[in-house]
């Protein structure tokens, strides 16, 4: 299979549409770009829980990673972020004129689904843990937990809110609870650590 059969391949794995008016428009703010921008990335930030957002940004040299998918249009290129695409299907990126001018319009309505498995990346384990079990635990105190970020060392970096920042009881709750309740379902996971300010008492449910 040739490099270009290759890419076609790997472009069908992608199940998201820019129609022919939201290319176009895309095209134009390319355009307007400097020489290292070699085209868009499609990505979506916290995915399959219910802070998903589907982003469109330029996509200049360096940004693009080796496992994206490059998917050719016939006057942009559109770099997606693999581990994406499962909530990407049935994405739409569209530009309808009006009287303001215009806007450009992404529908993702699989992008906050929990499509998540043993094989997918260690950051979207986490997060699918946090939002569907860990934080409807935590709304009973009107607290939340939310991930900041996975250390190379595999710790997940924790940041709480609401009733539980500045709680008393935020050790025994990360340590016999998050934790413990995390190690449990992923294993490779070597720990979590708490990056919240807890001088901040003023929400706390125990203080």
């Amino acid at each position: 299979m040739s490099e270009g059969q290759v890419a076609a391949a790997n472009s069908a794995e992608v199940k998201m549409t820019i129609t022919e008016s939201g290319q176009d428009y895309l095209t134009e703010l390319l355009a307007k770009q400097g020489d290292d921008v070699l085209g868009v990335r499609v990505f979506i930030t916290q995915p399959g829980t219910p802070k998903a957002e589907t982003c469109i940004a330029y996509c200049r040299e360096g940004d693009d990673k080796d496992d994206d998918i490059r998917i050719e249009y016939p006057t942009l290129a559109v770099f997606v972020e693999a581990r994406s695409i499962p909530f990407l299907e049935d994405a739409t990126v569209d530009y309808a004129k009006d009287r303001m001018g215009g806007q450009l319009t992404i529908k993702a309505p699989n992008s906050r689904l929990p499509r998540v498995n043993e094989n997918s990346p260690l950051e979207d384990r986490v997060n699918y843990l946090l939002y569907n079990e860990v934080n409807p635990s935590l709304a009973a105190h009107g607290g939340e937990v939310s991930l900041v970020e996975i250390t190379e060392d595999k710790y997940a970096i924790l940041k709480f809110g609401g009733g539980c920042q500045g709680c008393g009881m935020v050790d025994v709750t990360l340590k016999e609870g998050v934790e413990k309740s995390m190690l449990e379902q992923i294993p490779e996971l070597k720990g979590v650590r708490d990056m919240t300010d807890h001088s901040n008492t003023e929400n706390a449910y125990f203080k």
